[in-house]
């Protein structure tokens, strides 16, 4: 039987160490409801804009980093989070090593 939660005791140990000049991905939780991904990015580098097409939840739990969401950019720090519309545009460039939970809210059709 399958489990009726998830449990992480400390997402910054889900990430091996952030190789230099890169950005690692790992899916820690998916389901018909979310998807979850944990991300570390070396400093320096760059998600380029792009868009997501279900709605998210951006958590910043380790680093600092410039945040741009549409038209807006942001200075962002350890605790920063954010919550973005489908198909709003957004990238994010690391000044130095960062850790950021990505939350995929996915459609779900009669609620």
């Amino acid at each position: 039987m399958e489990s009726p939660y998830s449990f992480i005791s400390n997402l910054d140990a889900q990430l091996e160490a952030i190789p230099d000049e890169s950005i690692v991905s790992r899916t820690i939780h998916d389901d018909e409801r979310l998807k979850v991904v944990l991300f570390g990015f070396s400093a320096g580098q760059e998600l380029s804009e792009h868009t997501a097409s279900q709605p998210a939840l951006l958590h910043f739990l380790r680093g600092q980093a410039r945040l741009t969401l549409g038209a807006d950019t942001l200075e962002v720090a350890t605790g920063a989070w954010a919550h973005m519309a489908a198909k709003l545009s957004h990238s994010i460039r690391a000044h130095t090593d960062v850790i950021m939970l990505l939350i995929l809210l996915k459609n779900r059709h009669g609620l």
